[in-house]
């Protein structure tokens, strides 16, 4: 079995999640680490997804292939359902959507790996799990991420329980990454970068019209440039699983650049300054952080860092877009990762029913773009009475992009209140 990022697939673990993008060996890691140990050990494996109209459309195959480069077929019988060890070991292939009365019935099953399985219904999901009850059984899942929505996505990812370990996992961690791959990826990165972000990079895939910042950023190398006279810093503090975000950008004719962050999870208020001194010259300029945690902006200028409430108001989250839309581009240095994640995924609510996009802020994916709005106070000012202006006036041009050569509407996107 590989090394990190799959060491987890050693321990015990109820539900052992990996999800992201192409090319990152997420199942061929799982396959080969079943088949180490039914080499070793005897039991029971049901490999799901929930569609199979055939074996073809199974991991049967890619276990085949596994086997083979690792020099253990004389350790396997392979049919064609099934494939057997010579310890007793027995893989196992069934479709839950169409097979789940078949999969009730299923006895002493130690491991069910579900690939493919952001496309796993919940009803699926509520019959699969407690069939799944041997003592110590366990639930392997890979998946490329498709919606924020999904209810895979929401159970394992978004919303996993404390017998769950959920891990990201990209082509960049993947030793074994082919070269033809990578000129895809390059290629995608270059002329679709929303594309990219969802394909390779394994971002859930949001509606195009909700995205608050489409068409309005880029994530492009560039060098700082010397005799900058003025950066902008800001943090936001972390809390339970929410991490403490630190941000560094500058401002060049309409352009605003972000070149640096810093970003932990479970980090200790007497940890947060090492954290913020990561990015150059933190300990030197002025750091705006959320005026909500003034004990935390206490202890770090206690710790020597000069770090200054940010305001807030009613409307001041809404203001903030407005005042980062004014700029011409927005650029994103590659190595703020995580912002660069943020703008991709920082949208507006739809309508669940009409999927009609809605002048209301979801407030997820915006720890690293709270802090760009807090290093840019002072510039954002109170203007929520002029939003609507600015609502309305992107509302009409949004229909009248949307309206077909007859005059009929196509979609509207925004309704305004």
């Amino acid at each position: 079995m590989d090394e990190s990022p799959f060491i987890f697939l050693a321990y015990p673990k109820r539900f052992k999640v990996a999800y992201g993008g192409r090319g990152s060996g997420k199942s061929w890691a799982f396959a080969r680490a079943l088949i180490v140990l039914a080499s070793q050990y005897r039991f029971r494996v049901l490999c799901a997804r929930e569609f199979q109209n055939s074996i073809v459309d199974s991991v049967h195959r890619l276990l085949c292939d596994q086997i083979e480069s690792m020099g253990l077929s004389d350790k396997f019988t392979i049919t064609d359902k099934a494939i057997v060890s010579s310890t007793g070991s027995e893989f196992l292939f069934k479709g839950l959507r169409h097979n789940i009365n078949e999969i009730k019935s299923l006895e002493g099953v130690d491991v069910c790996w579900v690939e493919e399985a952001q496309r796993v219904s919940q009803s699926s999901w509520d019959i699969l799990i407690p069939t799944i009850r041997k003592e110590a059984s366990e639930i392997w899942i890979t998946f490329n991420p498709d919606n924020l929505s999904d209810p895979t996505y929401k159970r394992f990812v978004i919303n996993p329980s404390p017998d769950c370990i959920s891990v990201k996992v990209n082509f960049d961690q993947n030793r074994h990454f082919p070269e033809t791959l990578r000129k895809e990826m390059e290629y995608c990165k270059a002329n679709d970068y929303d594309a990219y972000l969802h394909i390779w990079e394994g971002n859930p895939r949001v509606i195009s019209n909700a995205v608050i910042f489409k068409g309005k950023y880029v994530v492009e190398e560039f060098d700082t440039p010397d005799g900058i006279d003025r950066f902008f810093y800001g943090a936001d503090w972390g809390f339970s699983q929410d991490p403490t975000v630190g941000i560094r950008c500058y401002i060049v004719g309409r352009k605003l650049f972000i070149d640096y962050e810093c970003y932990g999870i479970g980090v200790e208020i007497a940890e947060t300054d090492q954290l913020l001194r990561s990015i150059p010259g933190a300990d030197k300029w002025t750091i705006k952080g959320d005026c909500s945690r003034p004990e935390t902006i206490s202890a770090l200028n206690k710790k020597g860092l000069n770090v200054q409430p940010a305001k807030k108001w009613a409307g001041s989250v809404e203001d903030g877009i407005a005042h980062l839309r004014t700029f011409e581009q927005i650029v994103v240095h590659p190595r703020c990762k995580h912002t660069a994640d943020e703008f991709a995924l920082y949208s507006y609510k739809v309508d669940k029913i009409t999927e009609e996009v809605l002048p209301v802020v979801v407030d997820k994916h915006n720890h690293c773009l709270d802090a760009l709005r807090y290093s840019l106070d002072g510039y954002i000012n109170n203007s929520t009475t002029g939003l609507l202006d600015y609502y309305e006036q992107e509302a009409a041009e949004r229909k009248k992009a949307q309206q077909q050569p007859d005059g009929h509407t196509i979609y509207t996107p925004h309704q305004t209140y």
